[in-house]
């Protein structure tokens, strides 16, 4: 069975929104002063231990935006933009970036058919509605979260108009920027 995996920047109060600074958001753009090398091999190995994002409207447009047009990038940026993205939306029509697929119906329904699918893991990054919703139907099997150090005070939550979530903790590890790597997955989950 395949697994979800919620991977998420996060900063200590539990914000999640803008990390990068693409939606101009007040506080955008918090993460980026705290990236190093070794955060950025917990991203490769992920995408590459993936072969599909789950994304929302949002972080959907954001990426294609910015994916397609991106120099340099290399591996990294080859694989974001071959690999297949299922997306869900109820206003999209029509989807521009390469090998992307629109998810309009019933998402816990169809979500709970693709990880019976065999393949790699299905990786949601961003896409904070999404994330909740996957949460609250018990669909998330690991949650990977890079918790940096640094309180916003406002923004969107990971763990917001969620029900108790019971996790049992699987991995942790600290980069010298003070990012921590917490990976859990649900507590009624197998070791």
């Amino acid at each position: 069975m395949r697994k979800v995996v919620v991977s998420e920047y996060v900063t200590l109060d539990g914000v999640m929104q803008d990390p990068g600074g693409a939606e101009k958001f007040e506080h955008g753009g918090w993460s980026m002063s705290y990236w190093d090398e070794g955060i950025g091999k917990v991203k490769f190995d992920e995408l590459f231990a993936s072969d599909a994002l789950l994304l929302g409207r949002v972080t959907y447009q954001g990426f294609a935006k910015a994916w397609p047009t991106m120099t340099g990038t290399g591996e990294f940026g080859e694989r974001m933009n071959s690999i297949r993205k299922l997306v869900v939306s109820t206003t999209l029509e029509k989807l521009e970036w390469n090998n992307s697929h629109l998810i309009k119906g019933n998402v816990v329904e169809e979500i709970s058919r693709l990880k019976q699918e065999p393949g790699q893991d299905i990786l949601v990054g961003g896409s904070a509605t999404l994330a909740q919703t996957l949460m609250q139907h018990g669909l998330v099997d690991v949650y990977r979260l890079l918790v940096h150090p640094v309180v916003l005070g406002s923004g969107k939550r990971l763990f917001q108009n969620v029900d108790k979530v019971s996790l049992r903790l699987v991995e942790t590890r600290a980069f010298p920027s003070g990012v921590v790597l917490l990976e859990y997955q649900p507590a009624n989950q197998g070791a």
